[in-house]
């Protein structure tokens, strides 16, 4: 089933008697049924200041938007895979992304996934967030990157997730309480900023976005031969100021950063996949299977092996009396 605009979409909510979308809060909301394909419509319903709350839930469903917006994006059960112009990868529950205001935005939950995201120009996230942040919200509102998502932050994705729904987001409590939590994630790289070239804040938080840009696609593509040039050139500096600028914003070379996120996605391996240690390696960007090893204890204290066996055991222990951490209600 294909849904696009405000007449076809199937579950879209709220509406008024004669079938337009009701504005709250500055805030449009739209449910995303199994199998469903909802195109989030151009301007003026994603108007610059609109946010766009949708809930996906059920195999299959798709989101697509060829709009610039920027987004948080939350899985609350099983797997959301999304691409746009900058940015591409996987969500498991437990984590969140925000990104930056990016075209081509193509969005699916893999499994029986359930998810939410809360997409909107950078005038909406600036209108949005601008009573929630001491600072002034600069143009780009939110600065990219992936998340742990906490108690706080899924108690209030799923206070959101339920009133839509239910047909019924007009509780304050569940978007504030998502809004000011994403604040303070984006508070956490205050220290960064301040420590990015620049004379003003407003330079540093520029330096910042690019370095960042950079720092995503190294996790994202941790697995690949990377290039110092060619990374320099993403963030518009030379090779030299690149490390500079990086180490001084991270606290850490992009080498460094690289090698960590290629053993935490070795870890990931481990843990979901029938690999072979040595097959991970090589699909964690390591070639040398001794560097793996010795680096792989260094980070973790343990080795590869001891934490298969591990995590193996714990999956069985868990497994039987994990509840499921959404109602069933959500289920679509």
């Amino acid at each position: 089933m294909a849904v696009s605009g405000p007449g076809l979409l199937d579950g879209a909510i709220p509406r008024s008697a004669n079938g337009q979308y009701m504005e709250r809060a500055r805030m449009l909301c739209h449910r995303i049924p199994h199998g469903g394909i909802f195109a989030l419509p151009a301007r003026p319903l994603a108007s610059a200041d609109l946010l766009n709350v949708v809930l996906g839930g059920g195999r299959g469903c798709v989101l697509r938007s060829d709009e610039p917006l920027a987004g948080l994006w939350i899985p609350l059960r099983g797997r959301l895979q999304f691409g746009g112009s900058h940015a591409e990868g996987v969500l498991t529950a437990g984590e969140l992304r925000i990104t930056e205001a990016e075209a081509n935005i193509n969005a699916s939950g893999r499994g029986n996934a359930l998810w939410i995201a809360v997409l909107g120009s950078s005038a909406a996230w600036r209108d949005a967030l601008e009573g929630f942040s001491e600072m002034p919200v600069a143009e780009s509102a939110l600065l990219p990157a992936t998340h742990v998502a906490d108690r706080e932050i899924r108690r209030h994705a799923l206070l959101l997730a339920r009133a839509i729904f239910d047909g019924n987001p007009n509780d304050d409590v569940a978007i504030d309480g998502l809004l000011d939590r994403l604040v303070t994630l984006q508070n956490r790289w205050s220290a960064a900023i301040a420590r990015c070239p620049g004379r003003t804040y407003a330079q540093r938080r520029q330096v910042f976005l690019r370095l960042q840009r950079v720092r995503n696609y190294l996790a994202a593509n941790c697995h690949l031969d990377m290039d110092t040039d060619g990374l320099a050139r993403m963030a518009s500096y030379s090779p030299w100021h690149f490390i500079r600028a990086f180490r001084a914003a991270y606290q850490q070379t992009p080498h460094a950063y690289l090698v960590d996120q290629r053993l935490r996605r070795a870890r990931r391996l481990l843990r979901s996949s029938p690999l072979a240690i040595s097959e991970v390696a090589l699909a964690s960007g390591f070639e040398n299977r001794c560097a793996f090893s010795r680096l792989f204890r260094q980070r973790f204290g343990t080795t590869a092996g001891a934490t298969r066996r591990n995590d193996a055991r714990n999956a069985a222990v868990k497994s039987a009396h994990a509840p499921d951490a959404t109602p069933d209600r959500s289920a679509m």
